[in-house]
């Protein structure tokens, strides 16, 4: 059986990786030619090829992280259709290689897939992404969401805080900064404006060149405006830096850590977080779905063949990787809109096409 086990790792570990090669190929090709136009835009103010050529590979692991799972599907049908083809198949079910050992075979390598996913999603695309945006953002200019910039609350024991931060610096500093100080009686208490802020090691904010208006109110129900400009100041608070890029970049590049740690802080803060938690629960499933992959494509490994028709069953399994890619986009919007359980709108996807692959492993292999 270790030598069953060797062939069947081999080829398909051979297919995924050619797949992968093609579809990365085909991604960077696409995203050269895009940036291509950031290149000529920008290239008086330093944004040359060269970076443009590094901002496309950085966005590799991320590109990688969405297709694994469909690379698996492909790759592993090929291989099952191609071994049913020539009959190397039968050769290995009469060596011994019945039903639950190539199951059993495939899940093993199958959670290699899924460890290799989810390193490859919660570790190299969500540090390679912000590498990228900030690398853009150095010579484009400054990443940004919409007019408003991005906005978090803060509580505290004496009140509470509204946050906006206008743009993110290539730096990592942030610019715009403006801080809105409630007290427990809901009413403006403060309003700080600071030109950049940069966030220290203990979380608290160093402002600099700012601008203070405090609002008071005396025993008469009069009030009083203090208008004070001070060179720096710190702001302690429990906003971290990945807090904020996750407020200003996409839920999906962050890692499952972070994105847990930002979720802590909305709903602490009374603030919807039903998308960050569909965002973190698609995060523990997506991985999980190789699995799956390799489950639904072992039924190919027990058709009959006749020449040619191999590409057949390869190109409904591409089909099959599209649609799965699709349906979990899908479900994660409907449940966002329709306020379903993270959990659930993550996993439904998964759940669809595990009824899928159970029944067709039960009708080809144990049934037929």
């Amino acid at each position: 059986m270790k030598t069953l086990r060797r062939l069947l790792y081999n080829e398909v570990i051979r297919a995924v990786s050619i797949v992968v090669l093609g579809f990365m190929s085909l991604f960077f090709f696409f995203d050269f030619i895009a940036e291509v136009k950031a290149v000529t835009q920008y290239a008086d103010k330093g944004y040359t090829l060269l970076r443009g050529l590094t901002y496309v590979v950085l966005m590799i692991p991320n590109h990688l992280y969405e297709l694994m799972p469909i690379a698996v599907l492909i790759g592993t049908i090929f291989v099952m259709a191609r071994l049913a083809q020539s009959s190397e198949y039968t050769i290995l079910r009469t060596s011994g290689l019945d039903p639950w050992r190539a199951l059993k075979a495939l899940l093993t390598l199958g959670m290699a897939f899924v460890l290799l996913t989810f390193a490859i999603g919660d570790y190299a695309s969500p540090a390679a992404d912000r590498a990228a945006q900030l690398l853009k953002a150095r010579y484009t200019g400054h990443i940004t969401v919409g007019q408003t910039g991005a906005w978090l609350k803060e509580r505290q024991a004496y009140g509470t805080y509204a946050v906006n931060v206008g743009k993110l610096a290539s730096d990592g500093s942030l610019l715009s900064v403006r801080i809105f100080e409630f007290n427990n009686r809901g009413m403006l208490a403060s309003m700080t404006q600071g030109k950049s802020a940069r966030i220290q090691d203990d979380e608290a904010w160093m402002l600099d060149e700012v601008s203070r208006t405090e609002f008071t109110i005396g025993d008469t129900d009069r009030g009083e405006i203090a208008r004070l400009s001070l060179p720096s100041m710190r702001w302690p608070n429990s906003i971290s830096a990945e807090m904020v890029s996750a407020a200003l970049l996409k839920p999906e590049h962050m890692n499952t850590y972070d994105l847990f740690q930002y979720i802590q802080h909305l709903q602490a803060n009374q603030q919807t977080a039903q998308r960050y938690e569909i965002e973190f629960w698609r995060k523990v499933f997506y991985p999980l779905s190789c699995l799956v992959m390799v489950v639904l494509a072992l039924p190919f490994a027990y058709l009959h063949f006749r020449s040619g028709g191999i590409a057949t069953y390869v190109f409904g399994g591409v089909m099959a990787g599209i649609s799965f890619f699709l349906l979990n986009n899908v479900f994660g919007f409907i449940g966002n809109l329709q306020n379903w359980e993270p959990w659930l709108a993550a996993a439904v996807p998964g759940i669809i096409y595990s009824v899928l692959s159970l029944t067709a492993f039960a009708w080809l292999v144990l049934r037929r």
